[in-house]
């Protein structure tokens, strides 16, 4: 056999079994690589329950069924967050990550009918002893203090020092674990007190006892920004308000009642004043939430996590499909019979991008390109414009978003009978649309925005073929590629309209991506149908960015950040199809796919003649 038919069969043989790099992106539940929470009763997963269940002579079982502040045996809300993160919040004393006990001040040690209760500070002190003084700078953690702190006040401690010993202590909380490396930090402010069953009999009672705790997370707030300390806050009061207001759209008939006989945390089911009150109810004694409630606060601090890396998928979606757009001006003319004078070009493509399996986004877009160019001895000069129009879902129902990008550039080439290179440079308009859904119990919150974008583009790609064997009417061809694609994506930063403790201000995101790209190719050279595949191996140079948010109803706590979603950034791309004139028309067929996890494929049909 001819050296160069081995050659050209090998390169097909080595292509099938090419080893395609590993899928290294990210998902929104592999943020954090642990949980922890430091807290009182709002946050407790069950600090005392092996002592009630001593002092009761409960069996394991039984014990199961008490041991929340909440209508047992429904998880609170930080058990829901770690699980989200596959994380663990079982109770601190039983191996777990949650340290919060009920009853726990910020930093004045508490009695409780159960046993000591361990102040903030405490907590945390005892969690880092346990790590050596170093927080994971990987982990999410949760401050949510200061209630029992204000119940002092109620019951006649001072307030104005009380209240400044809690919240600067909690400013000392959240900068110690900074210190000690953590970089993630909830801070939940103290719901409306003048809300629950406690105080909210009389008028003047639950005036004031609004107003205390106003009173107290204005002071949080202060002493949190005054100490520096990054935090992602969680606005509790607000969301509870805006709840008690339109209960019936979360799933409540009750927001002013207990919904146990029960003193917690001994609520079970069977001390429940009607059934299903756990989910029918706010609250579950005079203060505390019911399972249903601490449902909606687990899922509203789950929103704040994510929608920062949200807005990040809207920039990576503009890049991809960037891409797919500069690959298909840079092959417009592969292959094609060039002759000096005019010819115009069309482009049609149906694009699909996923990314973890449709968890992250989902995405179809219709896009097309219209161009002509100019051919004279072998340089080509030409120009284009293009559209196209992308409708995305985010994974498991967190909403959607509508891209339309607008697109004008130029094209230049060299081509030879066994060589070529080419080079591009464009721009493109974005105009988004987007509704990042919030699910709160059995309401869907939608908070939308329309910002603008752009995306300048530039690309230089370049191949070489050689003759590999001859064939009835015709031959094989064969030969390397290589290119370099290089974008700056813009989005404007925007504030998402909807209730306020939900809603969300992003700044401007300015996204660079430079990817590479050397593989090879084979097609059959002759005068009818023209297959061809084209393999090669990419790698983006550039890494992903992280975007801020600002809670709209909190911007004294300023910007805050997530972990950033990271993406592939070496991924193998096939590409196959067909060429053939017909009619006079230069035709061609054909599909770009990612087989790792086909998270962008493209089926495409081009058309061109000479003017």
């Amino acid at each position: 056999m001819p050296r160069s038919r081995q050659l050209a069969l090998g390169v097909i043989v080595g292509a099938s079994a090419l080893p395609l790099p590993a899928l290294a992106v990210s998902s929104f539940h592999d943020t954090f690589d642990d949980t922890i929470f430091f807290g009182d009763s709002l946050s407790d997963s069950g600090y005392y329950r092996g002592a009630i269940g001593s002092a009761l002579s409960l069996t394991p079982s039984q014990q199961a069924f008490i041991g929340r502040f909440t209508t047992n045996p429904g998880p609170v809300w930080a058990e829901r967050v770690a699980g989200h993160y596959a994380s663990n919040a079982q109770p601190s004393n039983v191996g777990g990550n949650d340290y919060a006990a009920g009853g726990s001040r910020v930093t004045t040690p508490a009695a409780t009918p159960f046993g000591a209760a361990p102040a903030l500070s405490e907590q945390v002190a005892t969690y880092l002893s346990s790590t050596g003084g170093v927080a994971d700078g990987d982990a999410l953690y949760a401050v949510w203090g200061g209630a029992n702190d204000l119940f002092a006040v109620a019951g006649g401690a001072d307030a104005q020092s009380t209240i400044t010993t809690a919240v600067t202590g909690t400013a000392g909380i959240l900068a110690t674990l900074e210190d000690a490396g953590a970089r993630h930090m909830l801070l939940f402010n103290i719901p409306d007190f003048g809300l629950t069953p406690r105080f909210n009999g009389d008028p003047a009672t639950r005036a004031g006892a609004t107003a205390l705790t106003s009173q107290y997370n204005s002071a949080l707030y202060a002493a949190v920004a005054a100490s520096g300390a990054e935090v992602i806050p969680v606005d509790t009061f607000g969301l509870l308000q805006e709840v008690v207001t339109e209960p019936a759209a979360y799933g409540f008939t009750n927001v002013t009642d207990r919904a146990c006989t029960q003193t917690l945390p001994l609520c079970t089911p069977d001390t429940l004043v009607v059934p299903g009150a756990d989910e029918s109810y706010v609250f579950a004694d005079d203060v505390h939430p019911t399972t249903a409630t601490h449902r909606i606060i687990g899922e509203y601090v789950i929103s704040l996590l994510e929608a920062p890396q949200q807005q990040q998928l809207l920039t990576h979606s503009a890049v991809l499909s960037g891409r797919s757009r500069a690959n298909r001006v840079a092959e417009h003319l592969n292959t094609v019979p060039l002759a000096n004078g005019l010819r115009w070009w069309g482009d049609l493509r149906a694009e699909h991008q996923q990314l973890d399996s449709g968890d992250l986004y989902d995405a179809s877009m219709p896009a097309g390109l219209f161009g002509v160019d100019w051919y004279r001895n072998g340089l080509m000069l030409g120009g284009f414009v293009g559209y196209g129009d992308q409708d995305a879902d985010f994974g498991d129902d967190r909403g959607d978003f509508q891209r339309k990008d607008t697109t004008v550039g130029l094209f230049s080439g060299w081509y030879a009978e066994s060589a070529w290179v080419n080079a591009q440079l464009s721009y493109s308009w974005l105009d988004y649309d987007i509704d990042r859904k919030v699910q709160l119990g059995s309401a869907t919150r939608h908070h939308r925005g329309s910002p603008e974008g752009s995306n300048l583009t530039a690309a230089l790609n370049a191949g070489y073929e050689f003759r590999a064997f001859a064939i009835p009417e015709g031959d094989v061809r064969t030969g390397p590629i290589a290119g370099m694609t290089w974008q700056r994506v813009k989005l404007d930063g925007y504030d998402e309209e909807g209730q306020a403790s939900t809603s969300l201000s992003y700044p401007d995101q300015d996204i660079d991506s430079l990817v590479g790209r050397v593989g090879w190719q084979i097609r059959r050279h002759g005068p009818t149908l023209n297959p061809y595949l084209q393999l090669t191996y990419n790698h983006e140079f550039e890494e992903s960015e992280g975007v801020a948010a600002t809670l709209q109803s909190l911007p004294q706590l300023g910007d805050y950040r997530v972990p950033k979603l990271t993406f592939d950034r070496d991924y193998v791309e096939v590409d196959l199809g067909a060429r053939a004139t017909l009619w006079g028309v230069d035709t061609q067929l054909g599909a770009s796919v990612d087989p790792d996890n086909a998270r962008t494929s493209t089926l495409f049909v081009n058309l061109g003649m000479r003017i």
